[in-house]
């Protein structure tokens, strides 16, 4: 009994809980076509998997301004709510096209503090099916170097996977 409550408490692999949530956001999302309940769903569900996730959300291309992103459905504390491309993280993912893994935000030139708590960022740019920016989707953390290459690689997955 003891043995099988300590593998119950061992921490689960950060690759295969992205795994199980990756497939739990595709089956929730199957056959919805909006894309705001879609990126609503996808912020909710991230935030409510990991416990380190901060902030949580999306910043979407503004269609009225050139260049700029205005804050979309997010989980946490108050966002920004506009960021021109290439001005701080979320900037830069938007203006570059690259996901940003910021170990430090505070030692990002430009980095925007929307909630002086958050200390670490992974911001991964969403495409549409032709290849044209819609948006880009922020995690804060309060803890240094909360993220890895395989948040961003799963976050980058399942993205594609929802908007592509």
């Amino acid at each position: 009994m003891a043995e099988a409550f300590n593998d119950l408490t061992l921490p689960e692999d950060k690759a295969a809980r992205y795994a199980t949530v990756a497939q739990e956001i595709a089956s929730v999302l199957e056959g919805e076509p909006n894309r705001t309940a879609r990126m609503a769903t996808i912020a909710a569900m991230l935030a409510a998997s990991f416990e380190h996730y901060f902030w949580t959300g999306f910043y979407v291309v503004d269609p009225d301004r050139d260049r700029e992103l205005v804050v979309g459905p997010y989980q946490g504390t108050l966002g920004c709510l506009r960021i021109a491309y290439g001005r701080g993280v979320c900037g830069t993912a938007a203006a570059t096209g690259q996901t940003q893994l910021v170990p430090d935000v505070h030692a990002f030139p430009g980095h925007i503090a929307c909630d002086g708590r958050s200390a670490s960022e992974v911001v991964v740019p969403v495409f549409d099916p032709a290849g044209n920016l819609i948006a880009v989707f922020d995690v804060d953390a309060t803890e240094l170097a909360a993220f890895d290459a395989v948040d961003a690689a799963w976050l980058e997955k399942i993205l594609k996977a929802a908007f592509s």
